[in-house]
């Protein structure tokens, strides 16, 4: 296993977190060199913590460790093993949160789901005549505008509107919670499918770390794993179709916003997705962050203010671009996944996040909650 991480991606401040067998649970840790370094300490014993201090840069830079190992080590070492130290999600007491329609090709696709109700041919009719009546025009509308207004006028007299398309270019964005704090896995990591979907797909995405004072720090990548039929039934089974065993990824790593990259990196940046299946299929796609029709800070502040408060923070998923509609077995079916898929979510500065798909019911089982972590670091007398 290569390193998630590339030389050049190192040369920012990084944040992340590991399972310490010593310690019987998890550590923060830094890169420096190459090196993995432990940084869990009494002053900051969690990533959230380090988050929430008035300058997260300057203590991860200067906070004394301990060295874990290489970091092309820990990349190969096996995940879901106590015994061995390896990555884990790079996040613990912030709750996970998703923006969902955020891109105008993500929304028509989102309709044609709502109007297929789980049908892949009838999604393919439904999109060449979608297809024919907007083409291209929703695509560089700002949600919530005046020319956002006319469009969904004209949907409506056209008996296309959907409650995805509200939340896609009307004033309110769509944002639900996609995992519990602790449940997301890392890379590595097998990533979960309810058994009950037979119509699914990845999406990648960038992750971003958010303070209680809702100050955005960093960001990370993420796989919003999307049940495209469960959802496409009724949007009233969103927890069902998002939030399951082992269904959330995030990683590899936090990417501190500092000198080196910022917001206006991740408003610019370039997602590309692989994933290659045993069965030899391979599937490539890109979500351009450019192309959002929401900005990552709109985002932010539709999620956390006085309206709403998350104490200990907050990540979240900003959506993705990327529209599943290559076939893989049937025509005009689209793609969905196969067990034993390999899905690889990379972008220039923030690495590769790398997961195998499995059902949910196969994946490890979340064990380890906050009360397991609270009682964990008052024995390491961290707390």
């Amino acid at each position: 296993m290569t390193n998630f991480l590339n030389n050049t991606d190192q040369a920012g401040t990084f944040l992340g977190r590991v399972w310490n067998p010593q310690a019987g649970g998890p550590a923060v840790v830094t890169l420096r060199n190459g090196q993995v370094i432990d940084i869990t300490a009494r002053t900051a014993p969690t990533l959230r913590d380090i988050l929430e201090m008035d300058d997260p840069v300057a203590y991860t830079r200067a906070a004394p460790g301990s060295d874990l190992g290489a970091l092309s080590a820990l990349c190969a070492a096996p995940v879901g093993d106590a015994g061995t130290c390896h990555f884990l999600a790079p996040c613990d007491l912030q709750a996970v949160k998703a923006c969902g329609v955020t891109f105008a090709r993500s929304m028509v696709e989102r309709v044609i789901e709502e109007r297929a109700a789980g049908d892949p041919q009838a999604a393919e009719a439904i999109r060449a005549r979608i297809g024919a009546l907007i083409g291209d025009s929703l695509k560089n509308i700002r949600a919530g505008s005046p020319e956002a207004e006319a469009v969904k006028q004209a949907l409506i007299k056209e008996g296309l509107w959907s409650q995805y398309l509200e939340v896609g270019i009307g004033p309110d964005a769509e944002v639900f919670s996609k995992a519990q704090p602790l449940s997301s896995v890392g890379p590595q990591a097998l990533i979960g499918l309810h058994p009950m979907s037979t119509w699914n797909n990845p999406e990648p995405e960038i992750v971003l770390a958010v303070t209680s004072d809702a100050r955005i720090v960093g960001a990370t990548l993420g796989n919003d794993v999307n049940l495209r039929d469960v959802e496409g039934r009724s949007a009233l089974l969103l927890s069902k179709a998002k939030d399951n065993n082992a269904s959330c990824a995030i990683g590899p790593m936090l990417r501190l916003f500092d000198d080196s990259f910022s917001l206006d990196d991740v408003r610019q940046a370039e997602i590309d997705l692989t994933v290659t299946g045993t069965d030899g299929f391979t599937l490539t796609g890109k979500s351009s962050m450019n192309q959002i029709s929401r900005d990552p800070a709109d985002l932010v502040s539709q999620t956390i203010g006085r309206h709403h408060q998350y104490p200990d923070g907050l990540m979240l998923f900003l959506g993705t671009l990327f529209a599943p509609t290559q076939d893989r077995d049937v025509p005009g079916e689209g793609f969905t996944h196969k067990l034993g898929d390999v899905v690889t979510i990379s972008a220039p500065g923030l690495g590769a996040l790398t997961n195998t798909v499995a059902l949910s019911t196969q994946c490890p089982p979340w064990t380890f909650g906050i009360s397991h972590l609270m009682r964990n670091l008052a024995a390491r007398a961290l707390i």
